[in-house]
């Protein structure tokens, strides 16, 4: 079941961070908490995938400005998402599930496009989702959907 996230799934998404940014975990210079502070600011929206009180997927969206950009920034009106599915639930069409519903919700919401960071080996899931590559940069790809 999917719902959409609200403040109260703060906790939820922090503890996401963690297998969203596996790959970038281990550099404290990254300040990857970013993307859950202060959670339900303008510009921010999101789905839960759960099973009654069970949350095991999440994905958001979240407006950066130039002067504390993410890692994926392209610019102050595109988002940019966080995806990720706890490992037992990775395999099911839950990811797809998720990162479509935060699509229609972008579009919902007025934004003309979405950007997302990814590892070079992961780009053909977002391809599906009609992704491109923007850049590469720091051993990582930025990725750009036209809504």
């Amino acid at each position: 079941m999917l719902r959409p996230a609200d403040q109260q799934d703060t906790r939820f998404l922090r503890d996401m961070l963690r297998h969203a940014y596996h790959w970038r975990m281990g550099d404290p210079d990254l300040p990857v908490f970013r993307y859950v502070k202060n959670w339900g600011r303008p510009g921010d929206a999101g789905v839960i995938a759960s099973a009654g009180p069970n949350a095991y997927g999440a994905a958001w969206y979240r407006l950066f400005p130039a002067s504390a950009p993410g890692f994926a920034f392209v610019d102050e009106q595109t988002p940019e998402v966080t995806i990720a599915v706890v490992p037992s639930h990775r395999g099911k069409g839950t990811g797809g599930e998720l990162l479509e519903a935060l699509l229609e919700r972008a579009r919902a919401d007025g934004f003309s496009q979405l950007s997302l960071s990814a590892e070079p080996g992961q780009t053909g899931f977002y391809e599906k989702y009609g992704f491109r590559e923007l850049r590469r940069e720091d051993g990582t790809v930025t990725m750009v959907a036209s809504l």
